[in-house]
């Protein structure tokens, strides 16, 4: 019994060593945060410029690698009028024509988002010069079946009026760009819909405007320069007075530089990323897709004379 009741210490297995857990990696900067930020959230540029020429070897235009949508500007000289508006109208066809890898016609804010799921610079005919009108809403009517979603308006007189409820009720945004203040007090009177401001001056405009085109909902898109912080000084303001979701991007004067300084230094002064998404594209887009419902919903109310 001696030998049953022998205890044997049972062999232990050394206890699995456990690996220490890794170190966390550091956090992205602000620069490599802005240049993800864009990568996923490509910008609408509200004002885009034709080519000197369409030569081959010069396609497609130089533009910043943020870009993802773009409003090809028709302005024109004022004896030009509507025959100039048509050429130019017909030469950004021929510019996205001669580039189908990349940039696509877009007519509305779902074109818009299918070119850019495609990997496609989205273009936007518009906006037309005021004076390329005549005076007249059936040129505005013509200019929106031809493609056109943005109109200059720089004036308000009685025709200025009834061009914008017109402009309400087919879906054409008015761009308020080089409008003096009382023509902005004016038109904002009259709109039912968001206004743009493609190439804004907001130094030029005091906070009471701001403040009325914050309600309004409009989107005020800022020429980026090669001074991010001066930027980011006119965008601040711009927040501050017009409410957040009231920015956009213009173009950029340096687009081998592109958008990330900016977008890097909004980071580094607190910018949430929701509003930098907005100041990207999401901003514009809403402005655009308002227009567009507010037309959809005034389809059957008659047209101007």
């Amino acid at each position: 019994m001696a030998e049953l009741l022998d205890v044997h210490p049972t062999p232990t297995s050394p206890l699995p060593t456990v690996p220490a857990a890794p170190e966390p990696p550091p956090p992205l900067d602000e620069t490599a945060r802005a240049r993800a930020l864009l990568t996923a959230q490509p910008v609408t540029e509200g004002h885009a410029e034709l080519p000197e020429s369409l030569d081959p070897e010069d396609l497609p235009p130089v533009r910043s690698a943020e870009a993802g949508a773009q409003l090809w500007s028709l302005h024109t000289e004022m004896e030009e009028g509507v025959i100039g508006t048509l050429r130019r109208i017909d030469s950004v066809r021929a510019l996205v024509a001669a580039c189908p890898e990349d940039l696509r016609l877009a007519y509305t804010t779902s074109e818009l988002a299918h070119a850019r799921n495609c990997g496609r610079v989205a273009a936007l005919l518009g906006p037309v010069s005021w004076t390329a009108l005549g005076g007249s809403a059936a040129t505005l009517r013509a200019y929106h079946a031809l493609g056109v979603r943005a109109v200059n308006l720089t004036r308000f007189d009685r025709f200025a009026r009834d061009a914008v409820r017109e402009m309400n009720r087919i879906g054409l945004a008015v761009d308020l760009s080089g409008a003096d203040q009382d023509t902005v007090r004016r038109v904002l009177a009259v709109t039912r819909a968001p206004a743009l401001l493609t190439r804004a001056e907001p130094e030029t405009l005091p906070d009471d405007v701001l403040r009325l085109l914050g309600e309004n909902g409009a989107v005020l898109m800022v020429t980026v320069t090669e001074d991010p912080a001066a930027v980011a000084d006119v965008l601040d303001r711009v927040r501050a007075q017009a409410g957040p979701h009231r920015v956009g991007i213009s173009h950029t004067t340096a687009p081998d530089t592109g958008y990330v300084p900016l977008f890097a230094e909004l980071l580094r002064r607190g910018w949430p990323a929701l509003e930098l998404v907005g100041l990207a594209h999401a901003d514009a887009t809403r402005a655009l897709r308002q227009t567009e419902f507010l037309s959809r919903t005034n389809r059957i109310r008659p047209a101007a004379a």
